[in-house]
């Protein structure tokens, strides 16, 4: 397709003016290429909307016991796009948490289950940042793996606690940076949006119940569920999240010392008919009362 236009030019002394044409990129190709980066935007947009779904639970049943739960489940786009990089990131999920004693679920080919149990809050923290913060051997990562230049993000989770005996006082913090997931162009602006692309999910269940703490600059409010049993963060991918919790355990063992010490004032009761602060009165002998 060409396109006419004017020019004058200077013959024998005579000025006119007559059509000339010059050649043109055609009007559709050249649409297509000053918008190539919207539709490829549009297009991943469309067809990878919603292809992670992350769940992490932190269950807490007392002081002692415990586990981190998470749900992994991969839209199928995201697996007929790429089904090997995906099969070996699960794998990948599946062999830390072996390292870490725990123990994993196959849903089915684009879902799994992993369960990390914890005895105490310092496994927790321990376990928890090495799972998300893993330091890979040299010469541990598969062919497929080496492949695929995965973000790095930040995760720090981390477990005050104070013990009142019957009962554990904690406060945790997380802290996660997820601005690397963000896919930016040139001049720093956000071509894709990672919430499209990924659904992530933080939850914390106590026995007792939560309360929120220091609300502050980048903390995400959570949905309660449960008479705040259960608390439910939705992680904003692209930006820094952050959530401080506050809750109450109770503590086995000195539950347990009580119900120990509770038994054995009971039997000296039963035994004694007293208690062992009780003040004795001494019983005069008959001799003596005789006199």
């Amino acid at each position: 397709m060409t396109f006419p236009y004017y020019v004058e030019y200077q013959k024998k002394g005579e000025k006119s003016v007559k059509p000339a044409r010059i050649k043109k990129m055609p009007l559709i190709p050249r649409l297509l290429k000053s918008w190539r980066v919207v539709w490829v935007v549009l297009l991943a947009s469309l067809l990878l909307s919603g292809c992670v779904k992350y769940d992490v639970s932190v269950n807490f049943k007392d002081e002692n016991h415990g586990a981190i739960v998470q749900q992994i489940r991969l839209g199928e786009q995201l697996t007929s796009f790429s089904n090997a990089q995906a099969t070996e990131w699960l794998k990948s999920i599946q062999r830390r948490a072996r390292q870490l004693q725990g123990k994993a679920q196959n849903l089915s080919n684009q879902a799994v289950v992993v369960t990390i149990p914890f005895s105490n809050g310092e496994e927790l923290v321990g376990k928890y940042n090495q799972f998300f913060n893993p330091v890979d051997p040299i010469g541990s990562r598969s062919k497929v793996g080496e492949s695929v230049d995965l973000p790095s993000l930040d995760s720090n989770l981390s477990l005050d606690r104070r013990n009142f005996f019957v009962v554990q006082r904690n406060r945790l913090r997380y802290e996660l940076d997820l601005r690397s997931l963000a896919v930016l162009s040139s001049n720093g602006n956000v071509i894709v949006s990672p919430g499209s692309l990924l659904d992530l999910q933080f939850n914390v269940k106590t026995p007792w119940g939560a309360k929120i703490a220091n609300q502050g600059v980048n903390t995400i409010a959570p949905e309660v569920y449960d008479d705040g049993r259960q608390l439910v963060w939705k992680l904003v991918p692209g930006q820094f999240n952050r959530l401080e919790v506050v809750f109450w355990l109770p503590s086995p063992l000195g539950i347990g010392t009580i119900i120990i010490v509770l038994l054995v004032l009971v039997g000296f009761y039963v035994k004694y008919k007293s208690f062992p602060w009780t003040p004795v009165q001494p019983v005069a002998s008959e001799a003596v009362s005789d006199i």
